[in-house]
């Protein structure tokens, strides 16, 4: 099994900045990929950012030359910048490890106009 426990979210302004944090623990041997995706309020989840074992990266149109993903280790960050009010949801880690995908329990972030 494996746990993620996700921090970092907040309330902020627009414009402002915020960074999440995820940690992985337990039977991490084998990890494939590690993301973060989010969930607004009657939408579906939705990938925002991606990074393989390979170091590849894949970011939703939507955060291309605002967010950042980065990884060490057990963890996953994403560095978020120039926030919008649109980007205001329930934000998710997620590890894919020996074939299984692996969630946090989300942290919100909302972003004030």
């Amino acid at each position: 099994q494996v746990q993620l426990v996700e921090s970092g979210g907040g309330l902020v302004q627009a414009g402002g900045s915020l960074r999440l944090s995820c940690a992985a623990s337990g039977n991490i041997f084998g990890i494939t990929a590690r993301g973060w995706y989010r969930q607004a309020p009657g939408k579906q989840r939705g990938l925002v950012a991606i990074i393989t074992s390979g170091g590849s990266i894949n970011y939703a149109d939507s955060v291309k030359g605002r967010f950042t993903i980065s990884r060490d280790q057990n963890m996953v960050y994403l560095q978020m910048n120039s926030l919008k009010p649109e980007d205001t949801a329930v934000y998710y880690c997620a590890f894919s490890v020996s074939g299984n995908y692996y969630w946090g329990q989300g942290t919100q972030v909302t972003v004030s106009s």
